[in-house]
């Protein structure tokens, strides 16, 4: 029987954290994306907790544009906000997306806002 969409997103994703982890030095940055939004975490997988987090639904980010010129918006969000906590360098987890489009632009985003990965 084929899997969906989403079933296979998730059995990507599950290879992936398999392999990467955040810590309180090298944070995890996981992306999610909707239909409409799209989300970022600066996360420390040891003690549970996120450090930063941006999403094209704050007021903050600038919200206009494509949704690929709303994704770099937010890459740049995170990383002012991962600066000021004090965090240059990350770990990228893409959350089984593909990496091109939405995905690629929030990274590229949040490489001109100055986060290393």
């Amino acid at each position: 029987m084929a899997l969906t969409k989403v079933e296979k997103r998730i059995r990507i994703k599950r290879r992936v954290r398999g392999k990467i982890s955040g810590s309180s030095v090298l944070p995890r940055l996981s992306v999610y994306k909707s239909n409409k939004e799209i989300y970022a975490q600066l996360i420390d997988d040891n003690s549970g907790k996120t450090l930063a987090s941006a999403s094209s639904r704050e007021k903050s980010v600038e919200a206009n544009g494509t949704k690929t010129e709303v994704s770099a918006a937010v890459g740049k969000a995170i990383a002012a906000k991962a600066i000021a906590a004090g965090i240059e360098n990350i770990v990228f987890d893409r959350n089984g997306f593909v990496y091109h489009g939405r995905i690629k632009a929030l990274a590229d985003g949040a490489r001109e806002g100055g986060l290393n990965f």
